[in-house]
């Protein structure tokens, strides 16, 4: 919040400036002007909040600075300091709409409740504005939405209202998200718009029809940004299909056919850096093991290999394999066993011993418990189960 102090003498400029708690208040500039026409100079160039003025001043008084101030789109308070206390100034102050007056000589008191009134009121007109631009804002957007709904339904719209809402490109891209899963999807899909608008490469839209679902229209070639942005700021994957068109005329055709391939589960998923992360991490996780299973391998060891939890190691593992990672390294030992007993004349206790067991009887009961055969029996069969 910015305010200014406008009077020719010097030493009252300074009085002022030390009797506001400007700085509590939320001023975070106070601006100084000696007379009328700095002033107006001044005002135009920063706009400032709260003005304090004098009345008496060489080159244009403060009356004549009220004026000047109210023939253009000025908000700010103007609050007039004078030395006269007579009706007719103050029922001319009440005609230029001043906010308030103080009379000199100023007290601190006084200075500090108008000054903490002007405040108050900036504050409670500029929420009063926001929350204007907000409704006017949700108005529009539910007009648009209720637009482009209707014209997925295949009904006939005005068309130069339609061109307004997408691109103004000669080849587009239509995609539905569908934000399954997700609380108040309608905040993201908000949000994405605002990021396609602010960058003029597309629109976003909440279908009206079914919760979670949002139309995306970009123009061409514009797509991998919007998954690059869904990917980082949205923390559930997102399912989407995806087709081009070239005209308004054909977006009902378009969407009519995405929205079969959705309802058949043709889609694709876009994931948030941090899964698809994790998910690179597992892979490596698993091509080690293929690799090294026949070493002693064990929760911790890979908790400090890959700087991952036991805990996130083993429940993503299983997650992602469907089986624990015991019973995996398992499968690849007993997979590795069967070979050996059938291809080379190894001994039982060796080939144990090399998967990395070192008691050639439990190698037996869990060879036995896997294939259903000891490993002799398996090897005399020529792996016949």
């Amino acid at each position: 919040m910015k305010a200014m102090i406008v009077d020719d003498e010097r030493n009252v400029r300074n009085v002022l400036r030390q009797l506001g708690e400007w700085e509590r208040l939320g001023i975070t500039k106070l601006l100084e002007a000696a007379n009328g026409i700095e002033a107006l100079e001044i005002i135009e160039k920063e706009e400032p909040d709260i003005v304090f003025t004098d009345i008496k001043m060489p080159k244009m008084s403060g009356m004549e600075l009220i004026e000047k101030i109210k023939e253009r789109p000025f908000k700010g308070k103007i609050i007039l300091v004078t030395g006269y206390d007579d009706y007719t100034f103050m029922r001319k102050a009440i005609q230029l709409n001043s906010f308030d007056y103080l009379l000199k000589p100023i007290e601190e008191e006084a200075f500090q409740a108008v000054l903490e009134k002007a405040v108050e009121a900036v504050k409670v007109e500029a929420a009063e504005g926001v929350e204007k631009e907000e409704i006017l804002e949700e108005a529009m957007r539910l007009r648009e939405s209720r637009l482009i709904t209707a014209i997925c339904r295949g009904e006939r719209m005005d068309e130069d209202a339609v061109a307004n809402l997408i691109p103004d490109e000669e080849e587009m891209d239509m995609t539905l998200l569908s934000f399954y899963g997700k609380h108040r999807p309608e905040v993201h899909i908000e949000a994405l718009d605002e990021e396609l608008r602010s960058r003029r490469i597309g629109r976003a839209f909440p279908y009206l029809d079914r919760d979670g679902l949002c139309i995306v229209i970009t123009a061409k070639d514009q797509w991998i940004y919007v998954e690059e942005w869904v990917s980082k700021n949205i923390s559930v994957p997102v399912r989407l299909v995806q087709d081009k068109f070239d005209s308004h005329r054909s977006i009902g055709d378009v969407f009519e056919g995405l929205f079969r391939e959705l309802d058949r589960k043709q889609y694709r998923t876009i994931r948030r850096p941090d899964e698809m992360e994790a998910e690179r991490r597992n892979q490596e996780i698993v091509s080690y093991l293929r690799t090294y299973y026949m070493e002693d391998i064990s929760l911790e060891k890979l908790s400090k290999m890959f700087f991952l939890t036991r805990e996130h190691i083993s429940r993503t593992f299983k997650k992602e394999t469907g089986m624990t990672l015991s019973k995996f390294v398992t499968q690849l030992r007993i997979n590795q066993a069967k070979s050996w007993l059938l291809e080379t004349e190894e001994s039982i206790y060796s080939i144990a011993t090399m998967l990395g067991y070192q008691d050639e009887k439990y190698f037996s009961k869990l060879f036995k418990k896997v294939t259903g055969m000891t490993p002799f029996e398996y090897r005399s069969s020529g792996g016949s189960t």
